[in-house]
């Protein structure tokens, strides 16, 4: 058996790193053009800064330090109902619903997606309010900005171009209107400014849902033939377990493309709110 390394040699060579190891190692010298360096560090470097918070919560020490909480704790409210609040005051109601009735109409799942048909109202309300947000912003937003008035202020005139806009939609049904006056307890307005906001939005929402359900029952009607025809022919054939609703929507398909029947249907919508 050959042996590469004798008791000699090794304790000669653990005796060889034992005096030139921590040599080589505390050695000063670098190779030409590297950089000298160290690991201690500098205590007169300023370490990160971080901005220092700090919630303070309490006791009010004035009735107006009172009345400025609640004055914020309303302010964030509306702001987290704004959305809603929009929904329910604008023409998007009515747009959305009618887009998916159609949608429903002509026996489709998944195309077009309820984004794309959610971002068509959304456009389409541009459209159609932009009049009211011009107004809006003309008498309400950009005084308050400026300092021209006060919050209070500010609310009263955003609200009369929305408020006038939700009463030259339901100047032809003031039914819903009543109900809600009547469900308030409150008396017959001598004018539409007697009217109070917190009544006139449910009966304008109200009101939005009977308009958007008629123009959808219109919208069935010719689709609801199309499948009543091919549920016929399909029986009279014999072929009881082909559904026919898979037979019947490329016509009803060919039927709306033919017609134009997006562009149609978002011109009448348009049109509907002059």
């Amino acid at each position: 058996m050959m042996v590469l390394f004798s008791p000699k040699k090794a304790a000669v060579f653990f005796a060889f790193l034992l005096v030139f190891l921590p040599l080589a190692l505390n050695a000063q010298e670098f190779p030409q053009g590297s950089g000298s360096g160290t690991t201690e560090i500098n205590a007169e470097r300023q370490a990160g800064r971080f901005p220092f918070i700090n919630f303070e919560i309490r006791e009010p020490e004035s009735s107006r330090e009172v009345a400025f909480s609640v004055q914020v704790l309303l302010l964030l409210t509306i702001l987290s109902l704004a959305p809603s609040i929009l929904i329910l005051t604008t023409s998007f109601l009515r747009i959305s619903i009618v887009l998916d009735f159609i949608k429903r109409a002509l026996s489709l799942q998944q195309v077009p997606p309820t984004q794309v048909l959610n971002g068509i109202a959304l456009f389409l309300t541009l459209f159609i309010m932009w009049p009211t947000f011009s107004d809006v912003y003309t008498n309400a937003f950009r005084p308050m900005a400026e300092g021209e008035m006060n919050i209070e202020t500010a609310y009263q005139e955003a609200s009369k171009p929305l408020r006038l806009f939700m009463f030259r939609q339901m100047s032809n049904d003031t039914t819903s209107l009543q109900l809600f006056m009547a469900m308030a307890g409150l008396e017959r307005p001598e004018t539409l400014a007697d009217v109070p906001t917190h009544v006139l939005i449910p009966a304008y929402v109200l009101h939005e849902l009977t308009v958007a359900f008629t123009i959808g029952i219109y919208l069935y009607i010719p689709f609801i033939i199309i499948d009543m025809v091919v549920a016929s022919i399909l029986m009279s054939i014999g072929m009881i377990m082909l559904p026919p609703v898979q037979i019947s929507m490329p016509f009803k398909l060919i039927l709306f493309v033919l017609v134009d029947g997006w562009t149609l249907l978002t011109q009448q919508l348009f049109v509907s709110f002059r």
